[in-house]
């Protein structure tokens, strides 16, 4: 197997992200859902503009060596022992999974509106 540079394996991140965030699971509105439990629900531990607060922060700088992976899971199933609850009776693996995306890529300020 090839070795890769950091700015190689963050690119190949970037590239799968991409991908994860195209797919996303569902409607437009529930990706409007999905963006509002961010900022609200995420928001009221990670900060309002998820800059940091009670939980580290969700920026794109902050989460660049983080598996999306291993994000999609934190989401899903929380944190035993930390404040991180599980969202899973509120998300999908694969809602967990775009969220993750969505996070490196940058997230939404505000849902996607309505067309």
């Amino acid at each position: 197997m090839p070795a890769f540079t950091r700015p190689a394996m963050l690119l190949i991140c970037a590239l799968a992200c991409a991908g994860a965030a195209a797919q996303v699971p569902g409607t437009p509105e529930r990706q409007r859902e999905l963006v509002r439990m961010v900022r609200q629900d995420c928001g009221s531990c990670h900060g309002m503009h998820l800059t940091g607060g009670l939980g580290p922060p969700l920026t794109p700088a902050a989460l660049a060596d983080k598996p999306v992976e291993s994000m999609a899971a934190t989401i899903f199933h929380g944190r035993p022992g930390t404040p991180m609850p599980p969202w899973r009776a509120f998300v999908t693996e694969a809602e967990a999974l775009w969220i993750a995306g969505q996070l490196l890529g940058g997230f939404p300020q505000s849902p996607p509106s309505k067309p």
